[in-house]
């Protein structure tokens, strides 16, 4: 911003002094500073160049006024080019700004995701905990089970062989 700033005060300066030297050769005379920019903001050139004209000739104060004119619509053109860009580079911010604010929505997201992942690895580990527990529980209820069935068929049997 600050470049952009100091570019356009460059080529006021320079138009100024343009000015300056085309008003000399056409009249003679160093023009005050005032006079300069009073041409300038006033945009007499026209009437300076005439009354020029008069005092001078016609061919060389017309060749002077094309040229002041002609620098005087490019640095016309230069200043616009320079403001569009100058948009350019302020919508590139609000780009970048409303990406950014995606980037930082995406690295929510992430951080979550990990968070869920290594909440889930703890339930995991809990499950695998759990199952191991209820397998012990379901071998020791098989194998009482078992030794019930045992001690209740011995008797059994037992007592139908001696009968």
């Amino acid at each position: 911003m600050l470049d952009f700033q100091a570019l356009r005060q460059r080529m006021m300066s320079e138009y100024k002094d343009t000015v300056e030297r085309r008003y000399y050769t056409l009249t003679g005379e160093v023009p005050e500073d005032e006079v300069i920019e009073r041409i300038i903001s006033e945009g007499r050139g026209e009437e300076i160049m005439s009354a020029a004209v008069a005092e001078h000739g016609k061919g060389a104060v017309l060749a002077a006024l094309n040229e002041i004119q002609d620098r005087h619509d490019a640095a016309g053109e230069v200043e616009r080019s320079l403001l569009e860009l100058h948009q350019v580079f302020l919508d590139m911010a609000v780009v970048v700004q409303s990406q950014g604010e995606k980037i930082d929505d995406i690295e929510n997201h992430v951080i979550n995701a990990r968070d869920y992942v290594h909440s889930g690895n703890k339930e995991l580990g809990k499950a695998r905990e759990h199952q191991r527990g209820s397998r012990k529980c379901l071998c020791i209820s098989i194998i009482l089970l078992l030794l019930l069935i045992l001690i209740i068929i011995i008797p059994i049997t037992t007592s139908l062989k001696r009968s």
